[in-house]
């Protein structure tokens, strides 16, 4: 079966333009650092702190705006801060914990009552991949890594993410990057679907 690439996600925070605004000021567009393997999707030039009951940790905002705000943080992470996130797709927000949203140049701070979750992994494809590998929409799949980390992992309860907008990609955090020592990789990370 054909391999696909598989990225790590790191922390960061989807903001809608009104909260862009209020924490950077109206009018204000994000700027581009980094173009990421979503079509149209960056990270930008613009970091925020995420402020939890025990404490705060940077993260970048990416672009472009959204509807609604969502912040997306490791399990790691989450502990940290003292934020109890659940596991959810991306836009599954109904009872999802909130925070405080915190623009360190200027003190401007905006409170979110939900958005909080740890990312489900999840591969993003076109129709036409999907096809390829034979899978649908929301279908839940294995996927093993196939670079030798010292490590062997097969990730069970990977979503699969169907649109004509995707580019075909694996994403995962930090904490599940590190269960497969894949930073030790040089190169690129491919993984396939098993049964």
């Amino acid at each position: 079966m054909a391999d696909f690439m598989i990225e790590t996600s790191a922390r960061h925070v989807h903001v809608t333009k009104e909260t862009l605004e209020l924490l950077f000021g109206q009018g204000f567009e994000l700027v581009p650092r980094a173009w990421l393997s979503q079509p149209g999707q960056f990270a930008s030039c613009q970091r925020i702190v995420v402020k939890g009951p025990k404490g705060n940790i940077k993260c970048s905002i990416l672009g472009p705006v959204r509807n609604e705000n969502q912040v997306e943080l490791s399990i790691t992470d989450a502990r940290s801060i003292g934020i109890s996130a659940p596991v959810r797709e991306s836009g599954d927000l109904l009872d999802t914990p909130g925070c405080t949203l915190l623009n360190p140049d200027n003190g401007n701070e905006v409170k979110i009552n939900s958005g909080v979750i740890i990312a489900k992994r999840h591969i993003h494809m076109t129709p036409s991949d999907a096809e390829s590998f034979n899978v649908k929409n929301g279908d839940i799949v294995k996927v093993k890594i196939l670079n030798d980390t010292g490590r062997k992992v097969i990730f069970d309860d990977t979503v699969i993410r169907v649109s004509s907008n995707y580019r075909l990609a694996m994403h995962i955090d930090t904490d599940e990057a590190n269960s497969a020592a894949l930073g030790t990789v040089k190169g690129i990370v491919k993984g396939e679907i098993v049964d």
